[in-house]
């Protein structure tokens, strides 16, 4: 599914991989988080024999023009999680809604692991 936006120069179409990437991006951005991993352990298995993808560990659900995004993150050993999850979810907000343009209701961070 993709987001879909008219202006005065037409119709734009923004994939829901694009929005994953840049939510993806934003989170790896913030200090404290080491990576983003799949909430499916068959997800985990597929990523060892192809590329990275910047986008895995993020789940985008879209709603008419409205975003809710689910990141699953692995942080840093020693890091205050409820202080880094608020600044994940301020930085992401912040980049998908200047990237898309539309309102981003929810982002969820679902803690996987800690990494020493």
């Amino acid at each position: 599914m993709s987001v879909t936006t008219t202006n005065y120069y037409g119709k734009i179409f923004i994939s829901d991989d694009a929005i994953a990437s840049v939510a993806a991006s934003a989170a790896l951005d913030c200090y404290g988080v080491v990576d983003l991993v799949s909430k499916k352990l068959s997800d985990n298995f597929a990523e060892l024999f192809k590329k990275q993808q910047l986008g895995r560990g993020v789940k985008v659900i879209t709603n008419g023009n409205r975003i809710l995004l689910d990141l699953f993150v692995v942080l840093k050993y020693g890091v205050p999680i409820s202080a880094v999850a608020e600044s994940i979810k301020k930085a992401v907000k912040y980049r998908v809604e200047q990237f898309s343009g539309m309102i981003v209701d929810t982002v969820n961070i679902n803690v996987i692991g800690v990494r020493v």
